[in-house]
């Protein structure tokens, strides 16, 4: 399912109703925040949701079921530090039902379940429905993610250290010693692109050997092509792969040999997490929310 991108659905509200026969207002019916699908099992949420809103389980005891908390009000939206926040607490929930039940599919933040005005059903009566009619496909995923784990893996070239012994910086370093500072400004932008150049040829010639080395550590893997973080960092791999327990120390010890024989990379290991990354949901959470879901722009996590 660390930090992965985010999406919601939100859901159309439905306004208090006038009852012409008591003269009083009516509570629109209550909704469902969904955090994510868990198999059947003895477990048993051991936090609390979205602003400590009290979470359960809904489905059936054979499974698969949902994590949910009962929402009476709209999607969360909100100032920057809020939806921080409360993508936190999505995200413990998420992470509770991963280590709890030892498999999950991770529900994207701001999924709202809502009752159906035509037909009457509530909005446990849909979910619960979705939950029946989406059981083959939803059991058979969490069955392949069982026992599972994802990591963040990004190598990058050390542009600086790269470089340094190169026989063409050298002369043009050389060069520019004493010379006039129009000349030294012409040389230092002619410098600067030849080592980007130089950097950028070299991360090309490593990806292809370093992709396979981490991929044969993993069940699967999904690339993402993303800058350098820091200047001076020349991306070569940024990945996020699925492992079973042993291969997080099998990954590990594979990027510490890589890390040994190219002393000019820097790696970044991060994780373990929920297995964001492969348990894709977009095309199943328009079902389970509703003809009427809209779906807002995309939010990225850190």
């Amino acid at each position: 399912m660390g930090r992965r991108d985010l999406e919601g659905h939100q859901v159309t509200e439905n306004s208090a109703r006038h009852s012409e026969e008591s003269g009083t207002i009516a509570a629109a019916p209550s909704k469902l925040y969904v955090y994510a699908i868990v198999p059947a099992g003895d477990y048993t949420p051991k936090v609390n949701g979205i602003d400590g809103s009290p979470v359960h389980l809904i489905g059936d005891t054979e499974g698969p079921r949902a994590i949910v908390h009962t929402h009476d009000g709209g999607p969360y939206d909100g100032a920057d530090d809020d939806v921080k926040r409360w993508v936190l607490q999505h995200s413990e929930v998420v992470e509770d039902g991963w280590q709890g039940a030892g498999s999950v599919l991770p529900v994207s933040f701001n999924v709202i379940v809502r009752p159906d005005a035509e037909s009457g059903a509530t909005s446990t009566e849909q979910l619960e429905g979705w939950l029946g009619e989406s059981k083959g496909a939803l059991s058979k995923r969490l069955g392949e993610l069982d026992g599972t784990s994802e990591l963040r893996v990004e190598i990058s070239l050390d542009r600086d250290t790269f470089v340094e012994a190169n026989d063409e910086v050298r002369r043009i370093k050389d060069d520019m010693e004493g010379r006039p500072a129009g000349v030294r400004r012409l040389l230092e932008k002619r410098l600067e692109k030849t080592e980007k150049e130089l950097a950028d040829r070299e991360a090309d010639d490593l990806y292809p050997a370093l992709r396979a080395r981490i991929a044969e550590q993993c069940l699967a893997i999904e690339e993402y092509r993303r800058p350098a973080r820091n200047a001076g960092k020349t991306p070569i791999l940024t990945a996020s792969c699925l492992v079973t327990e042993p291969g997080i120390q099998n990954l590990g010890a594979e990027l510490t040999a890589i890390q040994n024989e190219l002393t000019d990379t820097e790696i970044r290991f991060l994780g373990p997490w929920p297995p964001y990354s492969f348990a894709d949901m977009s095309d199943s959470v328009a079902d389970m929310s509703g003809p009427e879901a809209q779906k807002p722009e995309s939010q990225e996590s850190t």
